[in-house]
């Protein structure tokens, strides 16, 4: 039986799978429910393979009945019914937000704005608060917070719309990943990409040319890929054209993949933009170090160049090459960023991100 005093949180998501920001909303529904708060997470989608704490409220599942205009406003009416019934203290949405009417409507007619948190998990922040001014505004300037995944996004965010209402709170590490101790000799066989298979946002060509650049198909180190996405089958050609067929494996999405990045040499994140990429949090409290683009955001605010990892200047094909090959052939550098890994990410743990949570919801 759930105490009167105890506040009810409702997180919404477009779904539980296949990306960092469900993976985040998924552990964000089980920090909170660990902390005590009677958490509830609506669906806008019907996919659900991320574990999470609390109630769960699919939409999914009537959208899979029907999809038409007139279904939207009744999976709408459902949703502001179910908050209603529940009278949540706080809503924390996670979705990326696109089309000014439909958010203005959800804005105004089903949330609180008072109660309201909206949550910018990525650089692009045109995905969640509209590129017009005066409509972003409109919208956003009354919401209870704001919240940014990195420093790099709250600081655009203020100077794009001036903000008052925003806070920072980076992305935690998963405290079910499986950390062990493995010490791995300089010539593990592979380097790991992980992530969904979207070249206009993770550039995975990038990674393919700089590779095929590299030392490491001559040294026999392979390149797994890891994930799935729309841009598989492109992805595929391109390692046909550069005749790297028996070095580059690509290995389907694992909601779990923690095994497959613990054995790895180093991971490697070659994306155009990002937020607070798990991919590079996770691979440290694995041990594992990173070579990183420079990219916005959130990169810089993680990796310590030579100490963690590597950061080199995006879209360079020589650049990202030659740090792959640094990695692989200064073996005291290598063992300096492995050694560094996890304790580089300890400010991030479950504990750390939850108290800051607690604070804000206090």
């Amino acid at each position: 039986m759930i105490k009167p005093s105890v506040k009810k949180i409702c997180i919404v998501v477009h779904s539980l799978s296949e990306g960092g920001a469900e993976r985040s909303s998924a552990y964000l529904s089980q920090i909170l429910f660990d902390l005590g708060f009677d958490v509830h997470v609506v669906t806008v989608l019907n996919n659900i393979k991320y574990p999470y704490k609390g109630r769960l409220l699919n939409l999914g599942e009537l959208k899979d009945k029907k999809d038409s205009i007139f279904s939207r406003f009744q999976r709408l009416a459902v949703f502001k019914k179910y908050l209603k019934k529940h009278n949540f203290d706080y809503i924390i949405d996670n979705r990326t937000r696109i089309g000014f009417l439909k958010e203005f409507i959800i804005s105004k007619w089903v949330y609180n704005p008072k109660k309201t948190i909206y949550c910018v998990r990525s650089y692009k922040t045109s995905n969640y608060i509209n590129s017009n001014v005066f409509l972003g505004r409109l919208i956003y300037k009354s919401a209870y917070k704001i919240i940014a995944v990195s420093n790099t996004i709250s600081e655009k965010i203020k100077a794009n719309y001036n903000f008052g209402n925003i806070n920072v709170i980076y992305n935690p590490v998963s405290e079910n990943i499986d950390i062990k101790d493995n010490s791995r000799d300089v010539k593990e066989r592979y380097v790991l990409f992980f992530g969904r298979l979207d070249d206009k946002i993770k550039n995975i060509s990038l990674l393919l040319n700089s590779y095929s650049n590299s030392i490491l198909p001559k040294n026999e180190i392979k390149l797994k890929i890891l994930g799935d996405g729309r841009d598989k089958a492109m992805l595929k050609k391109q390692v046909n054209d550069y005749n790297l067929s028996d070095f580059v494996e690509f290995i389907g999405f694992k909601s779990n993949p923690y095994n497959v990045v613990e054995a790895s040499f180093f991971t490697v994140l070659t994306s155009r933009y990002e937020g607070f990429p798990r991919v590079i949090i996770e691979s440290l409290a694995l041990g594992v170090p990173v070579v990183s683009v420079d990219c916005k955001s959130g990169p810089s605010e993680i990796v310590v160049n030579e100490y963690n990892g590597l950061l080199v200047e995006n879209h360079n094909v020589q650049a990202l090459a030659n740090a792959m090959n640094r990695m692989v052939m200064d073996k005291d550098l290598y063992l300096q960023c492995k050694k560094n890994a996890k304790s580089s990410v300890e400010h991030l743990s479950k504990e750390a991100i939850g108290k800051q949570w607690q604070l804000l919801l206090k």
